[in-house]
Parts: C-alpha cells; sequence; structure tokens
C-alpha cells in the first residue's frame, strides 16, 4: 500500500515539473548586453528571508501551464520585484505563477535583466551603491525591452501556450511593477498587454515620455498605505495619470501590508490581494473561456 502512496506522490511530482517549462526570451544575447559576461546566481541567506536571484542577464520566461481542463485562454506574465538588485522569485513570482496556474491562467515568470552586483550579497550591495536612480536608470530600459519581449513571445506563440492572443496581461512587484508599468507607457501594436497590474510599483522610474497611450490598457493597481518605502503615493498618482487620461483603472490602497509581501502570509487583510486581483479580472471575462457565457 505505502509503495503505492509513494507512486503516486512521485506521479503527481512529476506531472507539476512537467508543467514548469524555462523559455529563452531572446535567441542568442540579449540585445543592448550582448558584452555582460556575468551568470545569474541565486541566494537563500539575505536580509530578505526569501529566495533571491540576481546578475540576471540572459532573459527567460519560466511557464506555468494550467491543467487543460481548467485552462481559461488568460495569459499573465509575472515581474518578481528586487529594487532591480535582485527578483524575489518565490513569493513575488513562482508562487503568484501557481496560483493563477490552479485557477485556469497561463502563467509567466520572467527573469528580466538587472544591476550586475559586485558581491554576494545584492540585499546589502543596494545600501553601499549611492543613489540608486543612477544606479538602475540604464537597466531599467533594458528590463523595458524584456517586458516588451515577453508580451510579443507570448502573443506570438498563443497557439502553443493555448492562451487567447487578446488576453495577454502583465503584472509586477516593486521595481517589477515598474517593469509592468513601463510596458503599459511603451507599447507596440505586438507588444501591447491587454491589462497591466502593479502592485506596489515604484513610479518614478517608469519611462513615461510619450504619456498615457490613447489605446491603454485598464489598470489594476495595488499597494499598503504603511510601505516603508514610501510608494503607496505612487500607486495613487498612476492611478490619477490613468484616471485623467480617460483611461480605465482600480486602486486598492490596505492601511496595513508593508513593503514586498506578494504571496507572503502575515494575518492581514492584505494577505487576500490576490483573490481581489483575480475577481478584477473575472470582471473583464479573463476567468473564463473565451466564448463561454
Amino acid at each position: 500500500m505505502w509503495q503505492r502512496w509513494l507512486w503516486t506522490i512521485g506521479l503527481a511530482a512529476g506531472t507539476l515539473a512537467a508543467q514548469e517549462k524555462v523559455i529563452p526570451l531572446y535567441e542568442g544575447p540579449a540585445p543592448g548586453s550582448e558584452d555582460w559576461t556575468h551568470s545569474e546566481r541565486e541566494s537563500v541567506s539575505n536580509l530578505w528571508n526569501t529566495r533571491i536571484v540576481f546578475n540576471v542577464s540572459h532573459p527567460t520566461l519560466t511557464w506555468f501551464a494550467p491543467d487543460p481542463s481548467q485552462a481559461n485562454g488568460t495569459a499573465v506574465i509575472i515581474c518578481p520585484g528586487g529594487a532591480f538588485f535582485a527578483l524575489s522569485i518565490d513569493s513575488e513570482g513562482h508562487d503568484v505563477a501557481r496560483w493563477l496556474a490552479a485557477r485556469g491562467v497561463s502563467a509567466f515568470v520572467l527573469k528580466y535583466r538587472l544591476v550586475k552586483c559586485e558581491t554576494d550579497d545584492p540585499t546589502r550591495e543596494i545600501m553601499t551603491r549611492g543613489p540608486l536612480d543612477q544606479v538602475v536608470a540604464p537597466v531599467v530600459k533594458l528590463a523595458l525591452a524584456d517586458g516588451l519581449a515577453a508580451v510579443r513571445h507570448v502573443r506570438q506563440h498563443a497557439a502553443e501556450y493555448k492562451v487567447n492572443p487578446r488576453r495577454i496581461g502583465i503584472m509586477g512587484f516593486s521595481a517589477g511593477g515598474t517593469v509592468a508599468t513601463s510596458v503599459a507607457y511603451n507599447y507596440d501594436a505586438a507588444s501591447r498587454p491587454d491589462f497591466v497590474a502593479p502592485i506596489y510599483l515604484a513610479y518614478h522610474w517608469v519611462p513615461r515620455e510619450k504619456g498615457v497611450p490613447a489605446d491603454a490598457p485598464p489598470l489594476f493597481i495595488l499597494a499598503a498605505t504603511d510601505d516603508p518605502l514610501r510608494l503607496a503615493p505612487h500607486s495613487v498618482e498612476l492611478y490619477q495619470d490613468w484616471t485623467r487620461a480617460g483611461q480605465a483603472a482600480e486602486l486598492h490602497l490596505y492601511e496595513r501590508g508593508g513593503h514586498g509581501f506578494g504571496m507572503r502570509k502575515q494575518n492581514l487583510p492584505s494577505d487576500r490581494w490576490i483573490e481581489r486581483f483575480a475577481e478584477w479580472l473575472a470582471m473583464h471575462g479573463w476567468m473564463k473561456p473565451a466564448g463561454k457565457p
């Protein structure tokens, strides 16, 4: 009996692993960083107390495919945060993707290009590199290119991923929210997201010289008022810019939650933020298969 139980567990684990596929975003070196020679690394012992990835030089998408019987044709590209020095790959990446995939959404976690770290601990290095605006500015443009390429890739391969090419969105956390919002400002026809969800974004880093696009996608914006990085007003400013331009947006501000909470549980109402996101998707009809009432 126990042998059969172990076999069943092993089969389930194998099925889960088969549903996660890593996809290079570019053929060959990423444009704009062809001379980068550093290698991606990982840390589990750091000030953020979570698994992080850093020194990303070869962007990838990790695809979390839903069960075919539950797939609804919607795709979400997820951009983890980490101040452009690292990626909080679990609570702002893989954990979000698994939650969405379990509800029929094809989820893609984007590893976008980051600042090259000079030490083994990006979480401490951030505090020693001087004004971050100057340090991250060149990388923001590369990360934006990665976000645009991710939307373009999923749309071009929509049939392979079994998604609707008109139901592809992008969401991001903190610096990842900067990436997602940058995409919302700077797309072309092939890379236009159908919806965007910035979660406690850093708005001041977003390139927005062109202004809010005339055909801007709807936004789902969320943050916590007690964010110690004082980023809650950034979400309000984005909401105001979007609605002043006559574009659709929904804004959620929790009183408590802090910064970088992602899928972490804090026994606060903000623990259920992703349910609000799913409700918003459902309101637009993106949580049910296309063509079904």
